[in-house]
Formats: structure tokens, C-alpha cells, sequence
């Protein structure tokens, strides 16, 4: 099936990865990475996300993928899910990279339902274009 796909010219997805999964798939093998501001990654998804196999999401995390939507500004999709092993030579991917520090202060707000919340961590995420490169 794989020589099928090549010789009928399918190349392969782009990967959407979060920390874990980009952990999971760095195995054997060169990496080149390019740090991405919201706007390349929104163009990079777009431009290679004509049909809809040509994105692949690796990653399960609602919250996540309210992040990806709002700051990147794509139209809500669905990409198809499909737990990756690996990223093959020349094969792209995106990587939203989380990470969490504390916060520096502790304001209380109200809920929606009156109950008092208190900020606990502050979130940031970048994100990071990655290419096989052997």
C-alpha cells in the first residue's frame, strides 16, 4: 500500500503534535526546527491542508485544540486523529509546545456561577516547525 501511495505521488501528511507526541516521534534520525509565530503555523496548516488527509492530528487534547483555533484563527475542523510513530525523511510537522509557570500572583476571581476561582499558573504556548532531515 505504502509503494502504491508513493507511485501514485501521495506525500506524506503534515503532523500536528503537542510536547508528548513530539517526544514520542523524535526517535532515530536528523531534525531541523524552526520556531513558528502564530501566523506561519496558521499558513504552513493551511496551505497543506487542501484535502483533508493532508493533516494529520497526533495529539487528543480539547484544550489544545481551542487554543489552536482561536490564536492561529482557523475555521473549526476536524483533522483526522492518527496516534504516529514516527516522521519520515522530509515528512513536516507542527508542534505546539505547552508549558506552565506559576503564578506570580494569586487574584480571586468570580466564576461564571459566583463561585471564587484563584489563578494558580499562567499557560503559554509556541509553536515549532519540524523536518526530517535523515
Amino acid at each position: 500500500m505504502v509503494e502504491e501511495e508513493e507511485i501514485m505521488g501521495k506525500s506524506d501528511p503534515l503532523l500536528l503534535l503537542d510536547n508528548g507526541t513530539l517526544a514520542y516521534i523524535l526517535g532515530n534520525g536528523e531534525y531541523r526546527f524552526t520556531n513558528l509565530k502564530f501566523d506561519e503555523a496558521k499558513a504552513i496548516i493551511e496551505m497543506k491542508g487542501e484535502a483533508e488527509e493532508d493533516v494529520v492530528q497526533v495529539f487528543r487534547n480539547p484544550e489544545l485544540e481551542r487554543v489552536m483555533y482561536s490564536y492561529l484563527g482557523l475555521s473549526c475542523r476536524e483533522f483526522p486523529y492518527e496516534p504516529e510513530e514516527r516522521l519520515n525523511i522530509g515528512q513536516d510537522a507542527i508542534a505546539f509546545k505547552l508549558y506552565f509557570t506559576p503564578s506570580g500572583t494569586q487574584p480571586i476571581v468570580l466564576g461564571d456561577d459566583g463561585q471564587e476561582a484563584v489563578k494558580i499558573k499562567n499557560l503559554y504556548i509556541y509553536c515549532q516547525h519540524i523536518v526530517r532531515v535523515k
